[in-house]
């Protein structure tokens, strides 16, 4: 398998199968940003944007995004408003983004100094905040890709960045933030339900901001992603969902957005989930493979076992997407995702994509069904696979397929 930053590092040759590099081709963004910077001296604005590597950790490169005040738009950083959006545009705002990064141990969060005390505000900012920044050396142009993060621009090691102004936090990020108490897991779960986007939650979990404060610790982006995705969709199962009514039908749903094709299926059955993903040959993980690939993670009532290898990220985020369905209708279902990835998803543009597709699907009418079959037979029309290859696969058709529901008996 090539992995996907190959298209990045492949000097045109192509091996991801694009027609042209896109990567390779001069990006008016980054030129912008980086001929502006003189004598490594830069006075712009943040989004506000925030991100942590995973790479050597415990010690971590901690970087706040920045930009030109006149490129900078509000969806810089705000992949809850890109469902829609053409790839190229959202590549855009990620490399109109200087990424300038600092190291440090993840456990300064716990005592931070007042660097740190400033990078925890500007991720915590609700608004733009102009800022003056000084780098060691000079930005390096790269765009990086990955399944977890959006797009990252150009980048630099950081010298200091300094607050022009004040910011501007939430009441109630500000009272986690002091709470050193609470807990980090308690705060998520308030915030998102008070209405805190999950960007906005990973940003200042990734940054240390929230917990007990001898357990705080800086938290790499694509941990916190997962970490919100997970957390929250688990307690909207274990205190909620689970003790509402099953849905009484069979439920499908519908979304495409950049060669990624998803139907939600809700079966009326108690709690349980299931995300299958095909691949096809000439995608981005499967550019070399002839045959198509089959991938899927599930868990029943009893809950998740370890972690989802097959679909990793992608599961928890079509999981956060359901959950948050079902706790709005005040319904339970069983849930499966069927996700079909095409060749026409050459670079990966992070997780939001299938959390912000599946809750667009969510968001139709959905097509309804007495029975299973009649349900299964309507979407083996519609997908690209046949239904045949995912009921090998699927483990929850399986399982379900031996239980009776109350309605069987009347």
């Amino acid at each position: 398998m090539i992995s996907p930053e190959l298209c990045i590092k492949c000097k045109g040759k192509l091996l991801c199968g694009l027609t042209k590099c896109p990567i390779l081709e001069k990006n008016s963004m980054q030129t912008k940003i980086v001929s502006k910077i003189k004598d490594n001296e830069f006075s712009g604005a943040t989004p506000p944007g925030f991100f942590v590597s995973w790479q050597n950790y415990p010690k971590v490169a901690v970087a706040p995004l920045s930009a030109l005040p006149e490129e900078l738009s509000p969806l810089s950083d705000s992949p809850e408003e890109w469902y829609g959006l053409p790839q190229e545009q959202i590549i855009g705002f990620r490399e109109s983004l200087l990424r300038s990064y600092k190291t440090m141990p993840v456990a300064q969060a716990s005592d931070p100094n007042y660097e740190l005390c400033d990078f925890q505000e500007l991720a915590m900012s609700e608004k733009l905040l102009d800022v003056d920044v000084k780098l060691n050396k000079a930005p390096r142009t790269e765009t990086k890709f990955d399944s977890f993060n959006a797009p990252m621009g150009p980048s630099a090691e950081l010298d200091k960045i300094s607050l022009v102004e004040n910011s501007r936090i939430p009441k109630k990020l500000d009272y986690y933030y002091s709470d050193t108490d609470a807990k980090s897991n308690t705060a998520l779960i308030e915030l998102f339900e008070s209405g805190f986007a999950v960007s906005t939650l990973s940003k200042v979990l990734s940054s240390g901001a929230l917990g007990v404060k001898k357990n705080r610790k800086l938290v790499p982006t694509r941990w916190s992603l997962v970490a919100c995705y997970s957390n929250i969709s688990k307690y909207f199962i274990k205190d909620k969902i689970k003790y509402y009514s099953i849905i009484d039908s069979f439920r499908l749903f519908h979304a495409d957005y950049l060669d990624n094709n998803f139907w939600v299926l809700l079966l009326p059955y108690s709690w349980s989930f299931e995300q299958l993903e095909a691949w096809s040959p000439g995608g981005i993980w499967t550019p070399q493979m002839e045959k198509i690939q089959i991938m899927g993670d599930y868990e029943n009532n009893k809950g998740l076992k370890g972690y989802p290898t097959e679909t990793e990220g992608a599961y928890f985020a079509s999981r956060l997407a359901v959950t948050e369905y079902l706790e709005k209708e005040k319904k339970q279902a069983a849930a499966i995702i069927f996700r079909e990835i095409g060749d026409g998803y050459k670079l990966p543009l992070g997780s939001w994509l299938i959390l912000e597709s599946v809750r667009h699907a969510l968001k139709e009418k959905s097509f309804d069904f007495s029975t299973r079959e009649l349900a299964l037979s309507f979407l083996s029309k519609k997908l690209a696979i046949p239904i045949k290859r995912y009921e090998k696969k699927s483990k929850l058709l399986t399982e379900l397929g031996t239980q009776k529901r109350l309605f069987d008996f009347c």
